[in-house]
């Protein structure tokens, strides 16, 4: 799993369109190894991540849950602290 790839779903406020494309953006990008693709494969390329971002939203659409959403600062203070223990010197 790419770590770049963050969890969408269950977030208060819930996942902005920018950031379904930017998570579609990063698994197009492990999945066929090119950062930028070259002309030549880049409308397969952007029509991929069209696709899995709309594939996505549709998910995170149909998804249901009982759990509270999560507060994404908090989150993301969590991701932080854990990153520093993990790369601490």
């Amino acid at each position: 799993m790419c770590r770049n790839i963050k969890t969408l779903f269950n977030f208060d406020p819930p996942v902005t369109e920018e950031e379904l494309r930017a998570a579609a953006l990063q698994f197009v990008r492990k999945v066929t190894g090119f950062n930028k693709p070259s002309k030549a494969n880049e409308a397969a390329f952007l029509a991929a991540v069209e696709e899995i971002t709309r594939i996505s939203g549709g998910l995170l659409q149909s998804l249901e849950t009982h759990a509270p959403p999560r507060n994404r600062e908090v989150e993301a203070a969590k991701a932080k602290a854990l990153s520093a223990r993990r790369f601490a010197t």
